[in-house]
């Protein structure tokens, strides 16, 4: 009699990433993702206490997904654009996902446009982002934040299946934009 297979967090966390990429989270729960495994619910259980829990590991499992599609999109974009254009292009190749991490479950509250540095990564990523557009951080980091809620709109919409646009359209709008950011924060700069 062969062995029995012992199931891991890892291919818990596998198993539920293609049923979310392909259904929706909410479509997630203890039989499917048994299901996927071959296996009864006993084993997820043994994991996890509770789908709470198998949840929030999930949730970083995403993000951790997330990041290294950001990061595989570096060496095809213009770097002064990789957030934008790969957090777009993730909106649209993992719609589930990306609604998930980035419209149902998101945490950013922000009260001041500050608060949006309190997110995981984005100081990281705009400083990055100051470098590649050769302007001080601080300014970048006004740049780098209207930037962003321009892509998330654009975003949110493709995600959503409201607006279909070919990725040179998107690269030219995003393109256009930050042009125009960056021209009014150094016309700012030189002001001072």
């Amino acid at each position: 009699m062969p062995p029995k297979q012992r199931i891991t967090k890892d291919m818990i966390l596998n198993t539920t990433l293609d049923i979310t990429r392909e259904n929706g989270f909410e479509s997630v729960n203890a039989r499917n993702i048994a299901d996927g495994l071959n296996c009864s619910t006993r084993p997820i259980f043994s994991c996890y206490k509770n789908m709470v829990e198998l949840k929030e590991d999930f949730l970083e499992f995403a993000y951790s997904f997330y990041v290294s599609h950001t990061k595989n999109r570096r060496s095809t974009v213009d770097e002064r654009l990789v957030f934008p254009i790969s957090y777009i292009d993730f909106a649209k190749n993992e719609s589930e996902l990306f609604k998930l991490l980035f419209i149902s479950d998101i945490t950013l509250k922000m009260k001041t446009p500050s608060d949006f540095y309190k997110e995981q990564d984005n100081i990281k990523n705009a400083e990055n982002f100051a470098a590649a557009i050769g302007i001080p951080v601080e300014s970048a980091k006004k740049i780098f934040l209207d930037l962003f809620l321009y892509s998330h709109g654009i975003a949110v919409l493709t995600a959503e299946s409201k607006i279909y646009l070919d990725d040179n359209h998107i690269e030219t709008m995003i393109e256009n934009m930050l042009s125009s950011l960056i021209e009014h924060e150094r016309k700012i700069l030189n002001d001072k």
